[in-house]
């Protein structure tokens, strides 16, 4: 038997994946990640062996299941919970609806028998805080954990995790509510998961913050109301305090689950900064751990100590003849298909034929134009994650504008207050139709530029549009001439477009995305029409 060695190389989830919550039925592991505003709304991913990972499908595919229309950057799908118990796929989320001291969010409850769907509608669960989780007991009984926030300035907004049990049959909670844990002295705790070993009721919260003092932590009880006794050597996983050449920064927000052979692993938030910065343009990523139980009952890391590795031995397995688990991804998508490929997002509302159409041109991508890239609502941009620091995007887009007021173009986009935009509009002082470089800065016009005067180009041919990203740098270019390419605009540091960059009062929770996108603010009723994009990751 020609067996070897297997080895997790981390990230798992490359990009934008961040708050994963893992599961597992029968022989297959499975993935939820949070989307935030991005539709379709919860990702899951799909492995047999931990190592290899394949998005498979997005649970909520409706706006009967997800409304997001006018939500905040970085508010909607917060932190999903995915779980499987008697043949049925369980998914718990949040549709968080502003970030202002009141955190105005509803927890729901969606339910499948595969888990690629269809997905039920939605049953109301509670609005009393964040990240919902929810818990098979062996007796059969479920309960439903998450995070308690306190809106009033006097209080701790972090008030502890609330219990309650969820009626099945009735399909709601029922039953007493109680504060089980008001957290660690790290303060800010988060993201609860309950799991059941050897008699103990084990809680698994996220702490510190979802920044650089991210940290998971543990405590038990022998009920589950508790008391809960926390682990002697908390926090079990944190990046706090780790060399600053380490790769993976950001650890927390984790999940388990257990092999058929007994071992357990912890699926976790990560991120990995531009070197040098804290910058962390691909957002909060998925990475995984090995964990062992001490004799004593506690959970700890396969390599001991509390940082992450970006290596992790998993159980000996047959040789599997697979692909690295963190190959490049090259992919041109010609738009041949009826249906828009999953790796494609659209933000705030689902893909339809009144914004965007595969049917109308075949073999073609048209988007109607919609709001401005500063737009909470009818925004009609169609756009995939960035998954390595170095990559190239290109596109080809026929697209007649007609006013200074009417834009299309190639997009790299963190959210409505931080992008940059390769766009095709109309001279009104030249009369001729013309392609710049905007940027904008944080919302602030102070900040926002125009990064290339805008250069006129013929008017009746297509135009080819390029980003290309070494070096931590981005820089566009364009093409009219059959390949010839001319850059335009200087290079832009890759770290504009990240949690941190984007801060403005509190934390942004996504990541860098390119795509495609056409605005209409004279009459909204142009269009623009995309023959292919190709994405690419380059070597550095």
């Amino acid at each position: 038997m020609n067996e070897k060695k297997a080895f997790i190389k981390n990230p798992v989830l490359r990009g934008f994946h961040p708050d994963p919550s893992i599961c597992r039925a029968g022989d297959d592991y499975y993935i939820a990640t949070s989307t935030f505003e991005w539709y379709p709304g919860v990702k899951i991913s799909h492995s047999k062996d931990l190592i290899h990972w394949e998005h498979i499908s997005y649970a909520l595919t409706r706006e009967s299941q997800l409304e997001m229309r006018g939500t905040p950057d970085s508010t909607g799908v917060w932190a999903p919970c995915l779980s499987w118990s008697d043949g049925v796929f369980y998914l718990i989320y949040s549709n968080m609806k502003n970030r202002d001291r009141s955190k105005d969010v509803n927890n729901y409850l969606v339910t499948a028998k595969s888990v690629k769907g269809p997905w039920s509608e939605p049953v109301f669960l509670n609005s009393s805080g964040f990240d919902p989780s929810m818990f098979h007991d062996d007796d059969g009984r479920k309960w439903l954990v998450n995070m308690k926030w306190v809106p009033q300035p006097t209080e701790n907004s972090f008030a502890g995790i609330l219990l309650q049990e969820y009626d099945p049959v009735q399909k709601k909670l029922t039953g007493k509510c109680t504060n089980i844990f008001k957290g660690t002295p790290l303060g800010l705790t988060e993201a609860p998961h309950l799991y059941k070993r050897n008699g103990f009721y084990y809680l698994m919260t996220a702490e510190g913050g979802t920044g650089y003092e991210h940290a998971v932590t543990v405590a038990r009880s022998r009920k589950i109301e508790g008391p809960y006794e926390v682990c002697p050597d908390n926090p079990i996983l944190t990046s706090s305090g780790s060399p600053a050449q380490q790769s993976l920064q950001k650890a927390g927000h984790a999940s388990l689950v257990e092999t058929p052979g007994g071992q357990w692993y912890m699926a976790h938030l990560c991120g990995r900064p531009v070197p040098g910065t804290r910058q962390c343009p691909l957002g909060r990523e998925t990475a995984i751990q090995r964990i062992i139980w001490t004799d004593d009952g506690w959970p700890r890391l396969w390599q001991k100590g509390k940082f992450p590795d970006t290596e992790v031995e998993t159980e000996i397995r047959k040789a599997s003849g697979k692909e690295k688990a963190d190959q490049c991804i090259s992919e041109k998508d010609d738009f041949e298909k009826a249906e828009l490929k999953e790796e494609w997002n659209t933000l705030r509302q689902p893909f339809g034929e009144t914004r965007q159409s595969l049917s109308v041109r075949p073999g073609w991508l048209r988007i109607y134009g919609g709001m401005s890239l500063n737009s909470l609502f009818d925004q009609t941009m169609v756009a995939r994650r960035v998954q390595a620091f170095s990559y190239t995007a290109e596109t080809c887009m026929e697209f007649h504008p007609e006013s200074v007021k009417q834009n299309a173009g190639l997009v790299c986009y963190y959210d409505t207050k931080n992008y940059l935009y390769l766009n095709v509009t109309w001279n009104e002082e030249k009369g001729c139709r013309c392609i710049g470089v905007e940027c904008d800065r944080n919302g602030d016009i102070k900040e926002s530029m125009l990064i290339s005067d805008y250069i006129c180009i013929p008017d009746k041919l297509p135009v080819k549009l390029k980003v290309t990203a070494r070096g931590y740098k981005l820089q566009f270019s364009y093409s009219i001439e059959k390949d010839v390419w001319h850059e335009i605009g200087t290079a832009f540091d890759e770290g504009m477009l990240s949690d941190e960059s984007a801060w403005s009062g509190d934390l942004s929770f996504t990541g860098t995305f390119t795509g495609m996108c056409c605005q209409d603010g004279m009459y909204g009723k142009i269009y623009a029409d995309f023959d292919y994009f190709y994405y690419t990751e380059n070597e550095e």
